[in-house]
């Protein structure tokens, strides 16, 4: 019951008991018994498959439901104690960097091997205890999964601190999610989800289509995994218009907007026309869709 509670957990924000932590006589009691137990039942007797667990919950109905709720149901259960609804939650603090890196293209599908040192502001590990020294990774190993990230116990690495990533002193049962102007400016201004923007607004204009609003359904879809409505593509529109307009004989801006490495430009690309698309890519990676799971 413990491990199918804490899977459970994973997909749909908290537990059918919400202290997984504390499984004692004097917590919570589980808002479904019988639904844990009978999971319990069947982890046992898949000869204790988690692989079972988690294909049998993503396969339900109750969680492939419709995430959308109505102002009387949020009313009567804000915490969706019921399972009326599909769980909304914020991916966890690994996760958020891996979304950005896998719709730019840039994610590393390497798996294993050591920690990589991921880029980091200057001056940031002069703050930890004794000293220490960070040495940016390059290449592949810059774009790996977040779950690699080197951990300084004394300073955590920032972007992931921001979204709530535990501290590393002790076991973590369940996270706490919060929502703060720090994680806007990290989706914003971090050098990794900046490098994501560039490369996202290269694939998109590499592979979007022949206009404008085909490379826009396309971006889109990379972030949110679906169309953008009438509204929103509207916005989006004018946005990339407003760009344009503004990147239209303004090269140094257009360089530095678009470019890692200045010294190493991209042949046969007008960069006027590709520094728009990253200003939109910033604003899809930064949407609140792009990293919530619905």
């Amino acid at each position: 019951r413990v491990i199918v509670n804490r899977i459970w957990q994973q997909y749909f924000g908290q537990g059918l008991v919400t202290t997984p932590e504390d499984f004692g006589s004097r917590c919570e009691p589980p808002s479904h018994p019988h639904l844990l137990v009978w999971l319990a039942v069947e982890f046992i007797e898949s000869g204790w498959s988690i692989k079972h667990i988690h294909r049998l919950i993503l396969n339900s109905a109750v969680y492939r439901q419709s995430s959308k709720v109505t102002p009387k149901l949020l009313e009567l259960d804000p915490y969706n104690r019921w399972l009326a609804r599909a769980p909304r939650i914020r991916v966890e603090s690994e996760i958020v960097r891996d979304v950005a890196l896998a719709a730019s293209g840039l994610l590393s599908n390497k798996i294993g091997a050591p920690t990589v040192f991921p880029p980091l502001p200057p001056g940031v590990m002069d703050l930890a205890y004794g000293g220490f020294k960070w040495e940016n990774a390059t290449g592949e190993d810059r774009y790996r999964r977040g779950m690699y990230t080197f951990w300084k116990r004394t300073v955590p690495y920032p972007s992931m601190l921001a979204f709530d990533s535990p501290n590393g002193d002790f076991s973590c049962a369940r996270r706490v999610r919060s929502n703060t102007p720090l994680q806007a400016l990290a989706t914003l201004n971090d050098t990794v989800f900046v490098e994501a923007a560039q490369a996202l607004a290269l694939r998109v204009w590499k592979n979007g289509g022949a206009d404008d609003r085909s490379k826009m359904i396309y971006a889109f879809r990379l972030c949110a995994s679906r169309e953008p409505d009438q509204f929103e593509m509207q916005k989006l529109m004018e946005l990339l218009e407003d760009q344009k307009k503004y990147f239209e004989g303004r090269t140094s801006a257009a360089v530095y907007v678009t470019v890692t490495d200045p010294n190493r430009m991209p042949e046969d690309l007008d960069l006027h026309k590709v520094a728009p698309w990253t200003i939109v890519a910033r604003v899809l990676l930064n949407m609140d869709e792009t990293i919530t799971k619905e």
